[in-house]
């Protein structure tokens, strides 16, 4: 709960922040055009004078501008408010594991669960476990089930691999022939939830960041 409140406290701070900057620069950008309005007046050729209402439509055109401008900011302060309001609905989340087709961060010493999900006719599976860089650091076969299983941290040969994120996908074969390759589902502790201009969004441990819609399940943390 600590984390989530220093986030909405951040992103609020952040927010006036925004609206104070854009504020003053609405104002240094009006001063500004006023210079230009007065130097072209001074500088005009007094035998063919500019018509007056020419500098009404530059004046107008400048409002409008900056209204709208002023109208965009209102706008974007709304979206993030939005977003934090819907992020308080998963601050319960905080803390708990997700299910999702995201990286699994392996912290060196705890082992991830991971949910492999065959394909309807497959009679042999083989799991693929890439690193952070998209190196292949094992590939081995599994049972053809959907059953959770525990991955301990080790290569191919029973090497221990170091902390980070690793991805894992399953391929399905039918009698030697390839059906499919898909992502694997794992467990990630949720360490936060952010609001965000498009909604709540959760970061996993190892800095992943997932849509809520994408979790398929939770758990306390193991």
């Amino acid at each position: 709960m600590t984390t989530v409140t220093s986030t909405t406290s951040s992103s609020s701070s952040s927010s006036s922040s925004s609206s104070s900057t854009s504020a003053s620069g609405l104002t240094s950008d009006y001063e500004t055009f006023l210079k230009l309005l007065t130097t072209q007046m001074t500088n005009q050729d007094p035998t063919d004078p500019m018509d007056s209402a020419d500098y009404a439509v530059q004046l107008a055109t400048f409002s409008q501008v900056e209204q709208q401008t002023q109208t965009n900011d209102l706008l974007e302060s709304m979206l993030v408010q939005l977003g934090l309001m819907g992020m308080s609905e998963y601050a319960g989340w905080v803390g708990m594991e997700a299910r999702s087709e995201s990286p699994a961060y392996f912290d060196g010493t705890n082992a991830v669960t991971i949910s492999p999900n065959p394909v309807v006719g497959a009679t042999d599976c083989v799991l693929v476990i890439t690193d952070e860089s998209g190196g292949e650091v094992s590939r081995g076969a599994i049972d053809v089930s959907s059953d959770s299983i525990e991955w301990d941290g080790t290569d191919a040969e029973g090497n221990a691999l170091p902390a980070g994120l690793y991805t894992f996908e399953l391929e399905s074969y039918n009698s030697g022939t390839l059906l499919s390759t898909d992502p694997v589902e794992t467990y990630n502790r949720i360490v936060e939830a952010q609001g965000t201009s498009d909604g709540a969004v959760l970061v996993l441990q190892g800095g992943t960041t997932i849509e809520t819609g994408s979790i398929t399940a939770l758990r306390e943390e193991s």
